[in-house]
């Protein structure tokens, strides 16, 4: 268990977004045992997607490969589903919105600002995505001057709200950036007070060792041929921002070592979802049951010890 953003997280596994994109399957995530819960990408406007084919299984590689284009049932549907959940249940785990521009949206600057402002009162997380490789407005919050001004607006929007809980903000990362240009955004990132990090969205690249049939289909890749570059990237994120910015680990998490590799890179939690495809719900229980044991292993009696215990003396 940790307490991140005046919220508790009875423990740091959890679905990533874009398992349940339009907020129905809530309560069933935190029945496989997740601690918390990501909903979307969410966009303004309800959004039918990419054309299909869409989403690709490479088998061989443990991976996937998809182009959806944030297909979701808009921002007034989901906001409904979320109230409704949080009447009906009381389960405190964590519930954060994945937040989207609209793929044509004229102002995905806009576009942000009105989610923000529909979700701040009901989210426990806001996670504002600039990294999808598969909307037109996926990307553009990519460079400093944009990002700044994004970042602005939205952190004054949740403030002036006064909310009695306000939501944490977090900004979720492209693995397809070099080093120099990323530290630029993390400075912009940590000046503009965001509370947290995730790291990281899929990947455009093509790794030479994928082997099946639709690896060199359009869109972003997941699953286990991601998961050096993400843990790679995170622990870098983890030393630019000296630890001060709790990170949640996401790309090829697979099994208990994965999560606890990604825990000691950096990670305050961490998110699964393309393993879950090969592996079943059980996946989860798994990981957790495996985390506990790789704990008592190296000594550990709390979570909070591990973060980032690969870059502290030993």
């Amino acid at each position: 268990s940790q307490d991140l953003w005046g919220q508790t997280f009875p423990n740091p596994v959890a679905i990533s977004a874009g398992f349940d994109k339009n907020a129905v399957a809530i309560s069933g995530a935190l029945g496989l045992g997740a601690g918390f819960v990501e909903v979307g990408g969410v966009t303004p406007l309800p959004q039918a997607g990419n054309p299909r084919p869409r989403l690709f299984r490479l088998t061989a590689d443990g991976a996937t490969i998809n182009r959806l284009g944030f297909n979701n049932d808009g921002a007034v549907a989901i906001a409904k589903r979320l109230a409704a959940h949080r009447a009906s249940n009381g389960d405190t785990r964590p519930v954060g919105i994945n937040l989207a521009a609209n793929s044509y949206s004229a102002d995905p600057a806009n576009d942000f600002e009105i989610l923000v402002e529909t979700f701040a009162p009901q989210a426990d997380f806001l996670t504002i995505d600039i990294s999808c490789p598969n909307s037109k407005n996926g990307l553009v919050f990519l460079s400093p001057g944009p990002l700044k001004n994004l970042l602005s607006r939205l952190t004054t929007l949740r403030n002036r709200k006064a909310l009695v809980n306000p939501p944490a903000l977090l900004v979720k990362i492209a693995p397809d950036i070099e080093n120099a240009e990323l530290d630029v955004l993390l400075e912009i990132i940590v000046t503009a007070g965001i509370d947290g990090i995730t790291v990281c969205n899929t990947t455009t690249a093509r790794p030479d060792t994928l082997t099946s049939r639709d690896r060199n289909e359009r869109g972003g890749l997941s699953g286990k041929p991601l998961f050096a570059r993400s843990t790679e990237l995170l622990r870098h994120v983890y030393q630019v921002t000296g630890g001060k910015v709790p990170l949640i680990g996401v790309g090829g998490v697979s099994s208990g070592a994965d999560a606890y590799a990604k825990i000691r890179a950096g990670a305050s939690l961490v998110q699964l979802y393309t393993a879950l495809v090969y592996q079943g719900p059980g996946l989860i229980s798994r990981i957790k049951h495996d985390l506990v044991a790789l704990l008592a292993a190296d000594g550990f009696t709390s979570l909070n010890d591990v973060v980032g215990s690969e870059h502290k003396p030993t």
